[in-house]
C-alpha cells in the first residue's frame, strides 16, 4: 500500500500542526523512559500497594510484587532483544510483531491492544477524578472528567513535543509525593518501633492469586515507551535502555513502598483504607498531587501512544478504508487517528458516566495487552528456536527468559479472569482469521517460512529414526511427467479426484529447444491444484529425449524428503511401448509406483460414479495377508475416488474354475472388511476367462487392472475399447498395503 504520510488537501489541512517542518526525535529518557516508568507508577502504586501488604503480609507482598514484576522484567528483556536485531518502525508492538510473524498476526494482536489503550484513557480519567473529589469534594464528576480530558487530548493534539515538556512537572510531582511519603517514616521509625505487619498475611480479601490479580495491571507499562518508535531518534538503542531502566527502577520503588507500608499501618489499617499513603505520609496534599499527576500522566502517555499504533496498522492497509487515519502532518503528528482515538476516549467516558460498568470493562482490556505481550515472548521464543541465521540481536538473552515471559503473561490472564481470556483469544483469532482472507502484503519479509521449515525439518529428522515402512502414513503423492501443458489440463481432473485432500501433485515438465513453447503456462495450472487444496510444486528439465529425462527426474527425486511414491502417466496411441518399458523399470527400481491412464476417446470419465478392481485369479493360495500382490495401491486408489466421488466400488475377480468361485467370493469379502472399503462395495466372482467375462461385466466410470511385466499396451487398449470405459493400469512399489 503506498504511504499517505503527509495532509496536503485543504481538508486534511485542517489537521496540521502549526509548526512546520519535521517532528523533533526522542533520546532514551523522554522518549521511552519516562513514558513507561510514568505509566507503570500509576494509580495502583498510590491505592493498593498498602492493600496487597495488608493482605499477603510483608514477604507475601513483596513474593506478589515479584513475580508480577519477573513476566514484565521478561517481556522487557524480550522486546530489547528483538528491538536489537530489527528496524523497529512506526508503531511499537505492532512493528515489531509484524515484522517477525506478518501483518495478520500483527494486525490480529495489535488492532485489540490499540483498543484496549484507547478505552482506558477513560479509566485514567475517571481514575483522575476520584482524586480530584478527594480535595474538592464539591466538585461535580462529569466537569472533572471533561475537563480533564478536554486538557489531556489538547496537549496530545497540539503536539508530542508539548506532551513530552509536560512529562517533567508530573515526574516532578511524582518524586515529591514518593519523597513526602518517606519522609513520613521519620515520626514512625524510632526507639522501640515495631514491624505492625506480619511476615505473610491471613488474605482476609481475597487469596494469593486473587491478590495477585489485582497489583498485576500495576506494572502492565511496558509498551508505553515501544508505542513512541516512530518518534525515537534510535529505537535500538532508546527501548532497551529506557524500558528495561523505567522497568528496574519501578521495581525498586515498589519494593520500597512495600516495605514502608508494613511498617506505618496494621493489617487492618492496610486492607480498609486504600489512601494509606495519604494518611501515613508527612504531608498528605503532596500525595494526593502525586495521585492525580500519575493519573494524568498515564491518561496522557495512552492518548499519545495509542494513535500511532493506530496509524501504523492504517498505514499497512489492515483497516478497511484507513487511508484517512494513515494520514499524518507535514511533522509526523497523526492527526486523524488522534481524533479517531479521542472519539474512543469519549465515547468509552460517556458510557462510563451512564453506569455502564467501566469496572465490567476493564479485565477485557488487561487481556488484551497481555496477550500483546505473549506474542512478544513468542516472537523471541520462536526465532531462537528456530536458529535462523538473520536472527541475531546485539542484545542476547537465554531461552528461559521470554519461555518465562510467554507462559507467565497467558497464566496471568487465565488467572484474573478465565471467561474475558478466552473472549479476547477468539476476538484475536477471528481477526488473524480474516486478515489472512485478505492476502495482506507486507513491505518486510518475516519468518513465518522459516517457522515451517522449522517444523519439517524436525519432522524429517524424527521420521528418519524411525523404520523404513510407512503404510499407515500413506497417501498418494503422484509424479506426473509431461512434455506439454495440455497433457496436464486434460488429466486435471482425475489427478486432482485421485489426491483430493491430503495427497500432492508434483508436476516434471520436460522440453527441448523445439518444444520449450508447449511448457508455456505450465506452473500456472499447478497453483491451480493449490487453489484446490492440493499441494503441488513443478519442476522444469531440459532433456534431450524423454527416456533420460525420466531417468534423471526419478533419481534427483528419490533422495528428497516429499518424494513422490507413484508415477502417472497419460497413454495415448501414439505411446512407445520400448520407452515406456524404460521409464517404469525406472520407476520400480526408485520404489515408485506406477499409474498408466488409458483415457476413453468418447467417454472419458463417464459420470464419475463407478469404480471397478479387477483382481486376477488368486488360486490355489486365496489367503489375505498383510501383502498383496500388486493390489494394495489398486485398492487405495478405487477408495480414494470413491470417496471423492460419492460413488460405489465393485471388485471383481474371474476364475479359471467353477469350484474356486467359494474360494473367490470369501477372499473378496475378506478384501472388504479387512480393509475398511465402503460398505456398498459389491464383490463379484465369475468363472470362465476374462474376455469372456468382460461384455456381460458391470458397467463402470472407471476400470483399474493390475500392470503387467513386461508392459503390453496391446492388451491396454483392447481393456479400453472390451470395457467401453476408460483404465488405468497399477503397480505397486511395494511401500503401501490397503490392509494397514
Amino acid at each position: 500500500m503506498p504511504n499517505l504520510a503527509r495532509l496536503s488537501d485543504p481538508f486534511l489541512s485542517l489537521f496540521r500542526s502549526p509548526n512546520s517542518g519535521e517532528s523533533t526525535k526522542f533520546g532514551t529518557f523522554n522518549g521511552v523512559f519516562l513514558p513507561t516508568l510514568l505509566t507503570i507508577l500509576g494509580a495502583v502504586m498510590y491505592l493498593r500497594t498498602g492493600w496487597v501488604v495488608g493482605n499477603a503480609g510483608l514477604w507475601g507482598g513483596i513474593l506478589i510484587i515479584t513475580l508480577a514484576n519477573t513476566i514484565t522484567l521478561c517481556t522487557g528483556l524480550s522486546i530489547s532483544s528483538v528491538a536489537t536485531n530489527i528496524r523497529v518502525r512506526a508503531g511499537g508492538a505492532f512493528s515489531i510483531i509484524s515484522q517477525s510473524l506478518g501483518l495478520e498476526v500483527g494486525g490480529s494482536v495489535t488492532m485489540p491492544f490499540y483498543l484496549a489503550q484507547a478505552i482506558s484513557v477513560a479509566f485514567y480519567i475517571f481514575a483522575f477524578s476520584e482524586g480530584w473529589q478527594r480535595i474538592f469534594p464539591s466538585h461535580p464528576a462529569w466537569l472533572i472528567v471533561f475537563v480533564a480530558f478536554g486538557l489531556c487530548f489538547a496537549i496530545a493534539y497540539f503536539s508530542i513535543n508539548l506532551a513530552a515538556r509536560v512529562r517533567f512537572p508530573i515526574l516532578f510531582l511524582v518524586i515529591f509525593s514518593l519523597l513526602v511519603v518517606f519522609l513520613g517514616s521519620f515520626e514512625r521509625f524510632g526507639p522501640g518501633f515495631t514491624v505492625t505487619s506480619p511476615a505473610w498475611g491471613n488474605f482476609p480479601s481475597a487469596d494469593f492469586w486473587g491478590v495477585f490479580a489485582v497489583f498485576f495491571p500495576a506494572v502492565t507499562g511496558v509498551l508505553a515507551g515501544v508505542n513512541m518508535s516512530g518518534t525515537l531518534r534510535d529505537p535500538r538503542k532508546s527501548i532497551p535502555t529506557g524500558t528495561l531502566a523505567a522497568i528496574l527502577l519501578s521495581f525498586a520503588i515498589y519494593l520500597g513502598l512495600a516495605y514502608w507500608v508494613s511498617r506505618v499501618a496494621t493489617p487492618e489499617e492496610l486492607v480498609t483504607t486504600l489512601t494509606v499513603m495519604v494518611d501515613k505520609s508527612a504531608w498528605g496534599p503532596a500525595v494526593l498531587a502525586g495521585i492525580l499527576a500519575a493519573t494524568f500522566s498515564a491518561a496522557l502517555n495512552s492518548l499519545v501512544g495509542a494513535p500511532r499504533v493506530l496509524q501504523a496498522i492504517a498505514e499497512h492497509g489492515i483497516l478497511p478504508g484507513g487511508e484517512i487515519l494513515a494520514q499524518e502532518t507535514l511533522n509526523g503528528e497523526p492527526r486523524p487517528a488522534m481524533i479517531a482515538t479521542g472519539i474512543v476516549g469519549l465515547a468509552t467516558i460517556f458510557f462510563g458516566l451512564a453506569g455502564g460498568g467501566l469496572n465490567a470493562i476493564a479485565p477485557l482490556m488487561t487481556m488484551f495487552f497481555l496477550i500483546t505481550y505473549a506474542v512478544l515472548n513468542g516472537v523471541v521464543l520462536v526465532e531462537q528456536s528456530m536458529g535462523l541465521v538473520s536472527f541475531r540481536p546485539v542484545f542476547k538473552i537465554p531461552r528461559i527468559v521470554p519461555l518465562i515471559g510467554l507462559v507467565g503473561s497467558l497464566y496471568v490472564m487465565f488467572l484474573i479472569n478465565a471467561i474475558f481470556s478466552l473472549v479476547a483469544l477468539v476476538v484475536t483469532i477471528l481477526l488473524y482469521s480474516g486478515l489472512t482472507r485478505r492476502r495482506l502484503t507486507a513491505p518486510w519479509s518475516d519468518v513465518r517460512s522459516g517457522i515451517f521449515v522449522s517444523l519439517a525439518e524436525w519432522a524429517a529428522m524424527q521420521i528418519l529414526k524411525m523404520p523404513e515402512t510407512q503404510e499407515r502414513a500413506w497417501k498418494p503423492s503422484l509424479l506426473v511427467p509431461v512434455q506439454t501443458r495440455g497433457e496436464l489440463l486434460g488429466s486435471y481432473r482425475f489427478i486432482k479426484d485421485l489426491t483430493y485432500p491430503k495427497g500432492s501433485v508434483h508436476v516434471l515438465g520436460m522440453y527441448s529447444d523445439d518444444t520449450q513453447k508447449g511448457i508455456h503456462g505450465l506452473e500456472e495450472l499447478v497453483d491451480a491444484f493449490a487453489t484446490d487444496g492440493i499441494f503441488a510444486r513443478s519442476s522444469l528439465l531440459k532433456v534431450e529425449n524423454f527416456a533420460q529425462g525420466m531417468r534423471t527426474g526419478l533419481e534427483l527425486l528419490h533422495s528428497v524428503f516429499f518424494r513422490p511414491n507413484a508415477l502417472f502417466m497419460y497413454l495415448t496411441p501414439h505411446t512407445d511401448a520400448e520407452t515406456l518399458q524404460f521409464v517404469l523399470e525406472q520407476a520400480q527400481h526408485n520404489e515408485i509406483g506406477a499409474i498408466l491412464y488409458a483415457k476413453h476417446p468418447q467417454t472419458s470419465l463417464g459420470r464419475e460414479q463407478t469404480v471397478n478392481v479387477w483382481i486376477r485369479d488368486q488360486s490355489p493360495d486365496w489367503e489375505v495377508g498383510m501383502r498383496l500382490t500388486n493390489l494394495d495401491l489398486s485398492l487405495l486408489l478405487a477408495y480414494q475416488l470413491v470417496q471423492n466421488w460419492h460413488g460405489q466400488m465393485n471388485l471383481i475377480t474371474v476364475v479359471q474354475n467353477e469350484d474356486d468361485r467359494f474360494h473367490g467370493q470369501i477372499f473378496l469379502d475378506t478384501l472388504v472388511r479387512l480393509g475398511r472399503m465402503p460398505r456398498n462395495t459389491r464383490t463379484i466372482v465369475a468363472a470362465g476367462s476374462l474376455a469372456a467375462y468382460l461384455p456381460d461385466g458391470p458397467q463402470a466410470d472407471l476400470n483399474i487392472f493390475g500392470l503387467q511385466t513386461p508392459v503390453d499396451l496391446h492388451f491396454m487398449h483392447r481393456m479400453v475399447e472390451q470395457t467401453d470405459a476408460s483404465c488405468i493400469f497399477v503397480r505397486d512399489s511395494g511401500h503401501e498395503s490397503a490392509l494397514a
